[in-house]
């Protein structure tokens, strides 16, 4: 008889307790609906007594949900068929929580970042069953937690280091203030008889070209009876007979397929069963999709500091990466397709690493599912960030707890190369002050050095840890030293301008980042404000940054005007966050292999807000997402100074050698060749390669008239000598045409004058359509096809107006002149 599950998600209800600032609405109505899995906000919105609070200043009227007690109830039906053991499993209670089966407590909760089980088999009756969830208001909660735990600094306004409750939950810098409440991940009846498997946890490595495999079985038993556990897979069997609450399982898989990363190979997986069997038959089962490879960190010093460099199979990996935060101030709203939409948006990027982000969650099987299959290499976070944390208990065994959960379950994860202790917190103890506040209490160190390290040698070896972000290996240094380990740039978007990157030669960049507004549709489908303003009290709400404005207007200004207009605002925001951006990341990789990656913040936002985000709240593609694909191509040219001079920078992240012929040219910004070299260049599979440009090549006789662009292949760089705000541009003009196209239009664009960073806006035609490049520079006579993709019934002049078709000429020389052939289209298709 195997384990028999039966969901309990169906039938719930929710109503508000104790609270001093419930509506009234929401006293009358008493008890209401509730989805499970999911939230009390989620809940009280379904039901109409809220509004949305992504929209408006909504947040600010929700405020008193996180101060309130919430009770949830389920009735159900049982029936007894035998099974010696019937458990209650909450896969997530968030946060606070007293469970009660029949009026009896059988569990009290103070952590969303773990699961629970008890047995109430006991209690439960023949018939109708009650179950109740006591939710205690997690504001308050924290405030309690930090006074029994003392006062330790961390950022915001909440005291989230107290409570093992999502910290960006409590609001972020680019984050809602949710503090929620709720049953937030599955919950269910296992019913079972004589043992069942309690953890199932792979350990991979190889020997040459074999795979070894140790299968570490943690048992739990209702009787004292003999089981068997047997291993499968790759036509290997292997077994062994258990009389304890332990057992490992070790496989040797001949000539062994190795998982590999994007752009290294298949991300082979093999199915994996585990099988529990007694003296009656199966007993319980698991199946698991499993990689092999072999991951580690070379932290080696080196003549200039100390490295960070991740290998996988013992190849060396540029990191292209993106830190992911939750995709939802919900979480629970976030489902497999979500999840694969927003990794496939990475993958356009030529992103090939996500660092999920210290103040979320441990990311959910189908996040890690994905990216196993698709050869996304991911890092977590352990879940401590920007802040001191306590030592003592309660905290210390809730972490801990914590912590081996999340290692159990994931370290069946190929794609999972680093287990990482923090976020900053090594920064912050050295740098933000914090052993005058701490006045001598804990903060974290046993953690990051001891805990953490132990868990992760013990249960998950085959991963690489890291004891925080950024870190410098052996401290030789203090945290945050670009020679040494990884660090995070933060000084340019808090008090310098963007092409100071250049002034950095960093090892690793683990984060770093540059403002911008969301996508047109997003705005306006969450913030009303008539007018609508870069300061209207909507946006203020959507700016979560400390001086947001202000750091966004005064990096915009030495680049271009600040536009009155409130389109040409967002329009100039995006393309300065692309630019600063895109300035950084082909820096950073011109650097190779001195500097070994660079992970942007962020990937994606968990509500339509003003933020570092590549993909907005709404799921859209903002234009730093097309930055980070040209910057994060496979084959890169890029122009940077060097040595009081110029220098072309080849870099090749391909498996192929990269061969041609170079051409340099100086031009004028009609097109006229002013001064040019070629050569051949031979760069190697991985390898990087540096061309000098000639003096009268990189030094303009005119730089506010005069480029110069580099061409290998199909591949090009572009240097203006000139900023857009002292370039002599002129409104670009443009022959456009449209024709239809699978699943949307072909929009063809050809120059009759210098264009830079020519974009299609294409949300503001239609909210789903998505256009396949931007950021393009013509010169004049030169050409571009972009691909939109929409299931809108939609003019085929729409993607061709002014105020979609966007460059760069607009904010320095005035509106585009936009010639429109007449479309290849039926009326109203598009």
């Amino acid at each position: 008889m195997t384990v028999r599950t039966r969901t309990l998600h169906e039938g719930w209800t929710v109503r508000a307790g104790a609270g001093r600032r419930v509506p009234d609405a929401v006293r009358e109505a008493g008890a209401i609906p509730a989805a499970v899995p999911g939230s009390v906000t989620t809940d009280l919105l379904a039901a109409g007594l809220i509004d949305d609070p992504f929209l408006d200043d909504n947040e600010r009227l929700q405020a008193w949900v996180g101060a309130t007690d919430f009770v949830f109830d389920l009735d159900f039906e049982w029936q007894d068929e035998g099974d010696e053991r019937v458990d209650l499993v909450f896969d997530g209670l968030d946060t606070v929580a007293t469970v009660r089966v029949n009026g009896e407590q059988v569990l009290s909760s103070r952590n969303q970042h773990r699961s629970y089980r008890v047995p109430v088999r006991h209690l439960l009756r023949v018939g109708a069953n009650s179950l109740r969830v006591e939710f205690t208001a997690p504001v308050p909660a924290a405030g309690r937690a930090e006074q029994e735990l003392g006062a330790r600094p961390h950022v915001n306004h909440h005291p989230y280091n107290a409570i093992r409750k999502m910290a960006s939950g409590f609001g972020w810098d680019w984050g809602i203030d949710t503090a929620t409440s709720g049953i937030w991940r599955p919950v269910r009846l296992e019913s079972w008889s004589g043992a069942r498997l309690d953890a199932v946890r792979p350990v991979v490595s190889t020997d040459g070209p074999d795979g070894l495999l140790d299968v570490h079985v943690r048992i739990e038993r209702a009787d004292e009876r003999p089981v068997r556990v047997t291993v499968r897979i790759a036509g290997v069997e292997e077994a062994v007979d258990v009389a304890g609450a332990e057992a490992v399982v070790s496989v040797r898989v001949p000539d062994v397929r190795r998982w590999w990363p994007r752009g290294f190979g298949e991300p082979h997986r093999y199915p994996l069963t585990v099988e529990l069997t007694g003296d009656i038959g199966v007993r319980d089962e698991r199946a698991l999709n499993i990689g092999f490879r072999d991951v580690r960190i070379d932290t080696t010093p080196d003549e200039a500091g100390t490295p960070l460099r991740i290998l996988v199979n013992e190849r060396l990996v540029y990191v292209r990466g993106a830190n992911w935060i939750p995709d939802d101030a919900f979480p629970h709203r976030v489902d497999r397709a979500r999840y694969e939409r927003r990794i496939r948006q990475a993958e356009s990027a030529n992103v090939n690493l996500l660092r999920v982000w210290g103040g979320g969650i441990y990311e959910s099987e189908d996040f890690y599912d994905l990216c196993d299959e698709r050869g996304m290499l991911t890092w977590q976070d352990f879940l401590l960030a920007c802040a001191a944390y306590a030592e003592e208990e309660p905290l210390r065994s809730e972490i801990e707890a914590e912590a081996r959960e999340a290692v159990t379950r994931l370290a069946a994860h190929p794609s999972l190369v680093v287990l990482n202790g923090n976020n900053e917190n090594l920064e912050g103890f050295e740098e933000w002050g914090w052993p005058a506040r701490l006045d001598g209490a804990t903060w974290g160190a046993h953690y990051y050095h001891e805990l953490f390290p132990a868990l992760v040698a013990e249960l998950a070896p085959h991963i690489a840890y890291t004891p925080g972000s950024p870190f410098t290996p052996g401290g030789v240094s203090r945290p945050n030293d670009p020679d040494h380990g990884s660090v995070h740039i933060w000084d340019l978007w808090n008090r310098r301008d963007w092409p100071d990157y250049r002034e950095y030669r960093p090892r690793f960049v683990a984060e770093f980042g540059w403002q911008g507004p969301p996508t047109w549709a997003t705005l306006t489908r969450a913030i009303h404000d008539d007018p609508l303003s870069p300061v209207s009290p909507g946006m203020q709400v959507h700016q979560k940054a400390i001086d947001g404005d202000a750091k966004l207007t005064s990096g915009l200004v030495a680049h271009t005007p600040v536009p009155r207009d409130m389109r040409d605002w967002v329009w100039a925001m995006q393309l300065n966050q692309a630019r600063a951006v895109g300035t950084a990341l082909e820096h950073f990789r011109s650097l190779a292999p001195h500097n070994a990656g660079a992970i942007v913040w962020q990937l994606n936002d968990d509500w339509p807000v003003v933020s570092w985000a590549a993909v907005d709240g709404d799921g859209r593609e903002k234009p730093l997402l097309y930055a980070m694909a040209h910057a994060f191509a496979d084959r890169l040219v890029t122009i940077q100074p060097r040595d009081g001079g110029l220098a072309v920078i080849l870099g090749n992240e391909t498996e192929e050698a990269w061969r041609g012929t170079l051409e340099i040219e100086r031009l004028a910004s009609d097109g006229t060749v002013l001064a040019s070299q070629a050569g051949q260049v031979d760069v190697a599979p991985r390898g990087t390669v540096t061309v000098a440009l000639a003096a009268d090549v990189a030094t303009a006789a005119h730089p506010a008239d005069e480029l110069v662009r580099a061409r290998l292949g199909g591949e090009d760089a572009w240097w203006f000598f000139a900023d857009l705000r002292d370039a002599l541009l002129e409104p670009a003009r443009l022959d456009l045409s449209v024709t239809a196209a699978d699943g949307g239009v072909r929009v063809e664009a050809t120059a009759a004058t210098l264009v830079r960073d020519l974009a299609l806006l294409v949300d503001t035609v239609a909210p789903d359509a998505v256009v396949d490049d931007a950021l393009v520079h013509l010169l004049p006579g030169e050409k571009v096809v972009f691909h939109v993709t929409t299931a809108q019934q939609v003019g085929a002049d729409a993607f061709t107006a002014v105020g979609v078709v966007r460059t760069g000429n607009d904010l320095v020389a005035g509106a585009p002149e936009l010639r429109v052939a007449e479309p290849a289209l039926a009326e109203g298709r598009a």
